[in-house]
């Protein structure tokens, strides 16, 4: 008897189109580079946020795969164009895990809110994610390079986990409350636009 379910694909053709073109957003940010904000310490960036609106949309599969483009871009964008800080962002363990992992935060944070408001539950997804990447990143520059980062900014080294937090708070905050404002309204605009609740 010829067996006719097929396989589930990991990825329906609306998610791989939507992945596309977010991930497309993301390429021209950072080809741009209206992706990167320079600040004296680090550069602020942008890019989180369609990998939070692909994870809110469409499930956090889409937001991975965005959040993959990112970090693979900010690699590529480090080996281009270097900074103070590119010998850190060149490891895929600091500049595309943690970028991965916006999607995946993003999501479940998002649907496990316990509210009603659909902005509410955006805006938290949102700023999780948000957090996710800035907080990933420092993490693993403190993590795996804090005497290099120490190094390459002149700082002693008992000061490091001070610095990594005040450029966690200097650039985390400020990022995620943009990413709040930018995500409910274009969230809420899509979904209403094809439908969905």
């Amino acid at each position: 008897m010829e067996n006719r379910e097929q396989a589930r694909p990991i990825m329906r053709t609306r998610q791989l189109t939507v992945a596309g073109m977010l991930a497309s957003v993301s390429a021209i940010l950072g080809l741009t580079g209206y992706g990167f904000i320079p600040l004296p310490t680090i550069k602020a960036t942008i890019m989180h946020i369609p990998v939070i609106i692909g994870a809110i949309l469409e499930g956090p599969a889409v937001g991975m795969m965005v959040g993959l483009l990112f970090g693979l871009f900010s690699v590529f964008q480090n080996m281009t164009a270097p900074n103070i800080l590119s010998f850190a962002l060149l490891n895929p363990l600091v500049s595309v895990v943690p970028r991965i992992l916006i999607g995946l935060m993003a999501y479940y944070c998002y649907k496990l809110v316990p509210s009603r408001n659909e902005s509410v539950r955006i805006g938290v997804g949102a700023a999780v994610g948000s957090l996710t990447n800035t907080i990933g990143v420092m993490g693993m520059i403190y993590l795996l390079y804090a005497a290099d980062f120490a190094a390459a900014r002149g700082l002693n080294s008992d000061s490091v986990h001070t610095v990594i937090w005040g450029i966690i708070l200097a650039n985390g905050i400020p990022e995620a409350v943009i990413s709040v404002l930018i995500t409910i309204p274009v969230v809420v605009m899509l979904k209403r636009s094809t439908g969905r609740r």
